[in-house]
């Protein structure tokens, strides 16, 4: 994974969370050519169910190319009329697009001051999207990173679908290169529902206490 730039200093703990979201949005939301796959090519893993995924990933991507894996995304995620996953909040959590996950996301935003980029014309609840901005609030693009922030805006608008959303993935008949990416995405997002929920316990106590 290539290195993404803080604007802040940031705990390595904490670049390594921005470097999965930025893999993830990178590759959800447009198929990688041929210098970001050569990049996948190189990755390799430990003994962790995520290095696992992540050599496997390393694997698949040596064993095809950028025209192949257009291929698999358009099968996966556009389709003629629609692909075999659609990939949007207010799909998961109601059935349809537009809905009420988007109006919420949206006003979030705004009160965070983030708005989509002129000449992009997809709705801001595309799981890509979501990774983009939670890498942002990590390493600050958007003010000074807040750990509570982020665990808001995880726990409302990625969390509550993301596993679904993965599980498809793997399961989706095209899936080849993206089904290790999947299992990645899965992975991860349990990593940081854990996290987000041992430093919620955290906060509840006064460690300065005896």
């Amino acid at each position: 994974m290539k290195p993404v730039a803080a604007d802040h200093p940031i705990a390595d703990e904490d670049m390594m969370r921005a470097q999965f979201y930025a893999l993830l949005s990178r590759l959800l939301v447009s198929p990688p050519e041929e210098d970001v796959l050569a990049d996948l090519a190189g990755l390799t893993g430990d003994d962790t169910d995520i290095g696992q995924a992540l050599a496997a990933l390393g694997e698949a991507a040596r064993g095809t190319d950028a025209d192949a894996v257009e291929t698999e995304f358009n099968a996966l995620f556009i389709g003629l009329t629609r692909g075999e996953i659609v990939p949007y909040a207010s799909y998961y959590l109601t059935g349809f697009l537009h809905e009420k996950p988007l109006a919420e996301l949206r006003d979030d935003l705004a009160a965070l001051g983030i708005e989509r980029a002129p000449g992009h014309c997809q709705p801001e609840d595309h799981f890509g999207f979501l990774c983009e901005v939670q890498c942002g609030l990590i390493l600050g693009t958007y003010g000074p990173p807040d750990l509570a922030v982020q665990k808001t805006f995880f726990d409302k608008h990625i969390s509550p679908w993301a596993d679904a959303l993965f599980a498809d993935i793997e399961a989706a008949p095209s899936a080849v290169l993206y089904r290790p990416i999947a299992t990645i995405g899965r992975l991860f997002t349990a990593v940081e529902r854990d996290a987000f929920a041992m430093a919620g316990d955290l906060s509840k106590h006064d460690l300065s206490k005896p």
